[in-house]
C-alpha cells in the first residue's frame, strides 16, 4: 500500500479556525442584507440542474486502505462509483506547493482528473491560491510569493503565470477542467501575508482576482475550449454584498457566482434561500450554483478527529438519519431552483475514517456527513445524484 500520513494532533478548537467551510468571515463594514420578495411566476425555470461532488480527498482516502462499497456490498472504484450514480460534476481543490501533505498537489489533482474523466464525469478544478486551507477566515498567499506580496503587479503575474500554466499543461494532457474557481471562498482579501492583519482594499483585490481570470480566459480562447468561470463565496448573505462591491470594482468578466451553504452558519434557512439567490441571478445576470454543503446522516463519531456538522447542524423536520440527509438534498435542490441557480455540489461525500489523518487528529472530521456509512457502503444520499 502507497505510504500514508498520520499528522500530529492539534487541538481540534483550530479545525474551526482554518478549515475552508466553517466560518463566516466578519468584516468591519456595513453590509445590506436585504433582498426582494420572490415571485414564484418570475423565477428561471431550470431544467438541467448540475449535481456534483468535491472528490478531493478520493485519492488519500485510497491510499490510506478505504475500500468503498456500492448499496449492494460490492467493492467499486469510487470514481466509478460516483459517475454510476448519475454525478454530473467532479470537483477538486488545488493548493500551491503544500509541504504537510502529498494530496492536492497538482501530481494529485492531475491524477484525480484523469481518474474522473476516464469515467466520463466533467471537472471543476478550485484553485485555492495558497498551501493550505483557503476559506473566509484565511487567504494566506504561498510561501513561493510571499517576497512579493506587497507588489501587486508582480503578484498578480505571479497568479497569471501560475493559473496559465497550469491550465495549459492539463490542456496539453487532454485533461482541462470544464469549470475553474479563481480562488475559494474569497471573502476578504485574496493573496494575503499571514503575519498581518488586511482590511479589503478593492483596488488591490481586484487587481488580482482579475489577472486569475484573465489567465483563465486567456487558456480558454487559446484551446478553442468554453471555460466556465467562478468566483465563491461562503454563503449567501456574504455574497449579496461582495458581489456589489467587486462590481463596483470592476471584477466582472466571470460566468457563475458559487456560493457555499451550510445552514448552521447561514442568515438563510432553507425556506428563505430561493430569495437571496433569485437577488444574485437577477441583479448580476450570472448562473449561481451551490459548490458547498452538506448534512449529517448520523451524530455517531468512529474515531479521534472530532465531528464538524454536529447537533447544532440539525435543522427542525431533518433527523441525522440517511431519510434526513437525503431529503436535505432534495429540498435544497427545490430552493436552489426556485431563486434560478443551477446546481448543488456535496462537499467531500467520500471523506471516510482511515487510519490516517489531518492536521486535527486521526480519522475523518466528516465521518457522518458522508454519503457512505461507517462500513463504507453508499446509503440513500447517494441515489440523489440521479434522482428524477
Amino acid at each position: 500500500m502507497p505510504k500514508t500520513k498520520i499528522m500530529r494532533t492539534i487541538n481540534l478548537s483550530w479545525l474551526f479556525i482554518s478549515l475552508l467551510f466553517f466560518l463566516s468571515c466578519e468584516l468591519n463594514q456595513e453590509r445590506d442584507l436585504t433582498t426582494p420578495p420572490l415571485d414564484d411566476d418570475d423565477h428561471t425555470s431550470v431544467s438541467n440542474f448540475i449535481r456534483g461532488g468535491d472528490l478531493s480527498y478520493v485519492n488519500e482516502m485510497l491510499d490510506c486502505g478505504a475500500t468503498y462499497y456500492n448499496n449492494r456490498g460490492i467493492a467499486q472504484d469510487p470514481y466509478q462509483q460516483f459517475a454510476q450514480a448519475g454525478t454530473d460534476l467532479a470537483r477538486f481543490r488545488l493548493w500551491h506547493n503544500p509541504e504537510w501533505t502529498d494530496y492536492s498537489t497538482y501530481p494529485d489533482v492531475k491524477k484525480a482528473l484523469a481518474r474522473a474523466k476516464r469515467e466520463g464525469m466533467p471537472v471543476l478544478l478550485d484553485f485555492h491560491y495558497s498551501d493550505d486551507w483557503a476559506d473566509p477566515g484565511r487567504q494566506h498567499v504561498p510561501a513561493a510569493w510571499l517576497p512579493v506580496v506587497d507588489d501587486t503587479q508582480t503578484l498578480g503575474d505571479s497568479l497569471y503565470k501560475y493559473t496559465y500554466q497550469i491550465l495549459t499543461d492539463l490542456a496539453q494532457s487532454d485533461l482541462l477542467p470544464e469549470y475553474v474557481q479563481v480562488g475559494n471562498e474569497i471573502n476578504i482579501e485574496i493573496l494575503q501575508d499571514p503575519t498581518r492583519n488586511y482590511n479589503l482594499n478593492w483596488t488591490r483585490n481586484a487587481q488580482l482576482i482579475n489577472r486569475g481570470l484573465q489567465a483563465v480566459r486567456d487558456v480558454s480562447d487559446e484551446q478553442g475550449a468554453d471555460i466556465q468561470i467562478m468566483l465563491h463565496i461562503a454563503q449567501p448573505e456574504n455574497a449579496l454584498w461582495w458581489f456589489k462591491e467587486a462590481t463596483q470594482n470592476g471584477i466582472l468578466d466571470y460566468d457563475w457566482i458559487a456560493i457555499s451553504y451550510y445552514p448552521q452558519w447561514s442568515d438563510y434557512t432553507l425556506g428563505s434561500l430561493a430569495g437571496a439567490i433569485s437577488a444574485l441571478v437577477n441583479t448580476y445576470d450570472k448562473r449561481v450554483m451551490v459548490v458547498e454543503t452538506a448534512y449529517p446522516y448520523t451524530l455517531e463519531n468512529i474515531d479521534a478527529a472530532g465531528n464538524i456538522l454536529g447537533k447544532s447542524a440539525l435543522i427542525d423536520g431533518y433527523p441525522a438519519s440517511e431519510d434526513g440527509q437525503y431529503q436535505y438534498l432534495i429540498d435544497l435542490e427545490e430552493a436552489i431552483k426556485k431563486g434560478g441557480g443551477e446546481g448543488l455540489i456535496y462537499w467531500e461525500p467520500a471523506w471516510v475514517s482511515t487510519s490516517c489523518g489531518t492536521q486535527w487528529g486521526q480519522g475523518s472530521h466528516w465521518d457522518n456527513a458522508t454519503l457512505f456509512d461507517h462500513s463504507n457502503i453508499a446509503i440513500k444520499g447517494m441515489t440523489y445524484f440521479s434522482k428524477d
